[in-house]
């Protein structure tokens, strides 16, 4: 099979089952070669109709004077019948045969075919079969590239391949050749300068390998011909750029020498057009990595594990039914679900963030979160309307592992679903203001297939719109991640392009996918044999490669706003939401959806005494002496963490004494207790019989039955409790603190050794 770069040329080939190098026929013959095949084959060639009379007389006499066959006198018709039936004798019977079977041939195909035909098939030594592989073997060229030396010498090699190979009897091939440049210049088909020129070429010393800069690609496409039974062509044009093409390549070479010192081997590039869908460039795996890190995978079609590659999709879809606006505060607080207990990247909580910087600092704690509040069941649906065929199993089976890299995808698919997402935004203006159902569709590599078919359109997207598109794009412009300090560091590229990255559980896989209004860029890097590596995560391994395979990419202009899927919109500025009237409020466009989301549900409207110092109610201030004020307050265990990152955060005002509720956060009437440790303050640790150490088991009391109790020991979160607050726990030994925490914001802390 040979595979063609949009431009018709050599990407890569693959031998045939017999062994033999052979291109398929249609290439285009050049006339350098037809000239000097004719004078040393066949000069009347246009002049017969497949038999030769002269030619056979001529070859007669030369073999009754030799005494031997010196001379055969066949056309070239006649010697495509004898490549046609292999293992025929040269008898003068069988040439009789080739003779009749000529003139029956020339009345079917042109001269221009038959020359084709003969040009496609005769022999060239060793197991190279036709002058374009001949060409590529023993020259590293296209045909239409040969001097007048190669076509002379390519002309005269069928004659007699087994002992005109360059490898050996060089003499008797360069005096062959040579002779046949003399007839040239005697019939004046070349000067008198280019045949001396000519004569003083060397012979190649031994056959080249042939190009291969796509071979994930050709071996990708040979495959899925073999399984299309109906294809029979072994030549195929494909939509890749071959500058941009070598300039991927020589980037995963070089990129693959710097991850290579931390054991990482494997790595693939793959770019597309967004507007057709076309493959630009296709690296399936690094160059060089060798069989033993699995060279000949092919990384791009390989399903990994998603790691956070896939949280835009979820943002995407929940704006755009109306869960979230960009801004409204996620709970980043640590969580237990049905034993499920996921950790952000640095083990850090800020107690409720934005939901654009939970996407911007890729925090998985927020997004588990998300998808709890919008079902796996919805997300999964969702993830196959945008063409994912990975995600194979029942939501069940994933459940909200799958935000966090619980499921699997191809970069093939991943990349294609960013690139479908931006082709919708595109169009939406283009169609004012209508969808096409065919914009998401998968991508191709195939330079003649409708890589855009027919439009239809209609005025709801079935399943992202436009503006909740737009939003997510504008959130994945800044990337933030967590700097050497634990400190927020911002990453920003030279042109504008939305980006996110991923790093899968155990660091095995790290992902980079980048789009602009022209192009997407998919990354992926690790080991294909799964290993994992520290250091092994996307912003490292494969962000700098994305970035290095946009700069060879025109920049493309940004996405403009949707603005007929747009609103403006009064929205909180605490929570992020829909603003009440007691909020502080700005106006912000946010999609239609938004129209949809809650309104805030932090603010609450609460009465102070004169000095503005404790909470009042009816039992104990006149409503003329009370004050009113808006208060924005987070449920209890999200303001334990925002207050150790938020100073400005402010806790309600106790009540004051005389009120009723009072006694609900009076230190008298604390509803938590600590039985065990109560009073002491050292704790020695029990030694169980085998020798090991035993845990110790923590008791507490909570006033309120049914009331759920969330414990942490030294600012980690443990867990939560209900009716029986026991948790048994190792801790080091040491010196610890010991945090409760109720529903009503009352907390307990008790400072605590552990003794040998």
């Amino acid at each position: 099979m040979v595979l063609e770069d949009k431009n018709g040329e050599l990407l890569g080939a693959r031998i045939a089952a017999d062994g033999q190098w052979r291109f398929p026929e249609g290439g285009q013959l050049p006339e350098k070669f037809i000239t000097a095949l004719l004078e040393f084959e066949d000069r009347r060639f246009y002049q017969h109709h497949g038999i030769d009379v002269r030619a056979l007389g001529r070859a007669m006499k030369q073999n009754l004077t030799a005494g031997k066959i010196v001379s055969g006198g066949s056309t070239i018709s006649m010697q495509l019948m004898r490549l046609s039936r292999k293992g025929k004798s040269r008898s003068v019977f069988q040439k009789l045969i080739e003779a009749i079977l000529a003139t029956r041939l020339e009345l079917r195909y042109s001269k221009k075919e038959l020359i084709s035909l003969y040009a496609a098939h005769a022999p060239f030594g060793g197991n190279v079969v036709g002058l374009e592989s001949a060409s590529w073997r023993y020259f590293g060229k296209q045909p239409d590239l040969m001097s007048w030396s190669e076509a002379a010498t390519m002309a005269v090699l069928p004659n007699s391949p087994a002992l005109m190979h360059p490898g050996r009897n060089r003499a008797a091939l360069i005096a062959k050749r040579n002779r046949l440049l003399k007839r040239l210049f005697q019939q004046g088909k070349i000067d008198q300068f280019t045949y001396q020129l000519a004569k003083e070429e060397s012979l190649p010393e031994a056959p080249l390998p042939l190009p291969q800069y796509a071979p994930h690609l050709l071996e990708r496409a040979y495959i899925e011909q073999f399984k299309n039974k109906k294809e029979k062509r072994t030549r195929l044009r494909t939509t890749i750029d071959p500058a941009l093409q070598e300039r991927c390549h020589d980037i995963a070479k070089y990129q693959h020498k710097l991850l290579s010192g931390n054991e990482i081997h494997n790595l693939a590039i793959l770019v597309l057009d967004i507007e057709t869908g076309h493959v630009l460039a296709y690296v399936g795996n690094a160059p060089n990595t060798g069989a033993a890190h699995s060279e000949a995978v092919d990384i791009i079609q390989a399903k990994r594990s998603t790691g956070s590659i896939i949280k835009p999709f979820l943002f995407a879809k929940m704006l755009d039914d109306g869960y979230i606006l960009g801004e409204s505060l996620i709970s980043d607080v640590p969580t237990h679900i049905n034993g499920y207990r996921p950790e952000n990247y640095h083990r850090k909580y800020s107690g409720v963030v934005p939901a654009k910087r939970a996407l911007s600092r890729s925090l998985n704690v927020p997004f588990v979160r998300m998808l709890q509040d919008y079902s796996v069941e919805k997300f999964h649906f969702g993830l196959q309307q945008m063409g994912f065929t990975t995600f194979t199993k029942t939501p069940q089976h994933y459940g909200l592992t799958l935000i966090l890299g619980g499921a699997e995808v191809s970069l093939w698919e991943v990349t294609n679903a960013y690139a479908c997402m931006a082709r919708t935004l595109n169009h939406f203006q283009e169609h004012n203001g209508l969808y096409d159902l065919g914009d998401f569709r998968g991508p191709t590599y195939r330079s003649e297939s409708k890589s855009k078919p027919k439009s239809t359109l209609q005025g709801e997207s079935e399943i992202l719109s436009a503006g909740a598109i737009y939003e997510t794009f504008e959130a994945m412009l800044e990337v933030e991640r967590p700097g050497s300090e634990g400190d927020w560091q911002q990453f920003q590229s030279s042109q504008k392009i939305a980006w996110k990255t991923g790093t899968s559980f155990g660091f095995r896989d790290a992902w980079a996918v980048g789009l602009n209004s022209k192009y997407a860029v998919g990354v992926w890097a690790g080991n294909a044999d799964g290993e994992g590596r520290p250091g092994l995560v996307g912003v490292k391994a494969a962000a700098p490669i994305l970035f290095d395979v946009f700069s060879l990419l025109p920049g493309g202009k940004w996405f403009e706003e949707p603005h007929d899927e747009m609103v403006d919109i009064p929205v909180c500025t605490k929570s992020g939401y829909r603003a009440l009237d007691i909020c502080e409020s700005d106006t912000l466009t946010v999609p239609l959806s938004g129209l949809k989301t809650k309104a805030c549900s932090y603010h609450q409207l609460i009465h102070l005494d004169a000095e503005e110092q404790f909470q009042v109610n009816s039992t104990c201030s006149s409503t003329a002496d009370m004050v009113h004020r808006p208060w924005f307050v987070l449920p209890p265990l999200e303001a334990h963490y925002a207050m150790s990152r938020d100073p400005s955060y402010k806790i309600l005002p106790p009540f004051r004494a005389d009120c009723d509720g009072a006694s609900a956060s009076g230190a008298s009437q604390q509803p938590l207790q600590l039985i065990y440790p109560k009073d002491i303050n050292q704790i020695f640790i029990p030694t169980n019989l085998d020798g090991t150490e035993s845990a110790t088991v923590f008791k507490a009391t909570h006033r309120k039955t049914n009331a759920v109790i969330h414990w942490h020991l030294d600012d980690t979160y443990l867990g939560s409790t209900t009716d029986f607050h026991e948790l048994a726990l190792n801790p080091a030994v040491g010196e610890h603190v010991l945090t409760l925490v109720d529903e009503q914001g009352f907390r307990l802390e008790r400072a605590f050794e552990v003794v040998e």
